[in-house]
């Protein structure tokens, strides 16, 4: 038993069961990392495909989505500019069938004058000359005054 007890306290025998002991448990970690490395790379792939085959699913659709929204808001914005439109020109509307509104407007844009009335038109003489209706152009006949139109519009582009 000596032998035996001084063989199991001797250097070179407990540093041989220690590496062996390590070897085993160095070997048992590596495969148990291993299997868990495997498992994981199989699921975190499995993730991976599902969620980029969620993206590409969702990608149209979202991007169609986002589009038509923009087409709505941009057709009601048109909406309710035609809304107001239309009511301007209701008012519009409802102010030529006021007779006095209407008798205003034609005598202001038109220079009518209603019977017993006499009319004027002020020009002032600085514009006259200015404008191509000068006092000159109202006593020569009204082919004359086209013609110098013509011929004033021609060399302004010259």
């Amino acid at each position: 038993m000596a032998v035996k007890d001084r063989d199991r306290f001797s250097t070179a025998t407990r540093l041989r069961l220690l590496g062996e002991q390590t070897a085993a448990r160095v070997y048992r970690s590596q495969t148990k990392r291993q299997d868990r490395r495997s498992r994981l790379t199989g699921r975190a792939a499995l993730l991976a495909l599902v969620l980029c085959s969620m993206i590409v699913a969702l990608a149209y659709p979202m991007r169609q989505y986002v589009t038509q929204r923009a087409q709505i808001s941009d057709l009601q914005r048109q909406q309710e500019q035609a809304r107001k439109r239309v009511e301007q020109l209701r008012d519009l509307k409802a102010r030529w069938q006021d007779d006095s509104y209407a008798e205003q407007q034609i005598r202001l844009r038109l220079h009518y004058v209603m019977p017993g009335e006499t009319g004027y038109i002020v020009v002032d003489p600085g514009t006259a000359k200015q404008s191509r209706y000068d006092l000159k152009a109202a006593h020569r006949p009204w082919y004359a005054n086209i013609w110098d139109g013509v011929d004033k519009s021609d060399a302004s582009d010259q």
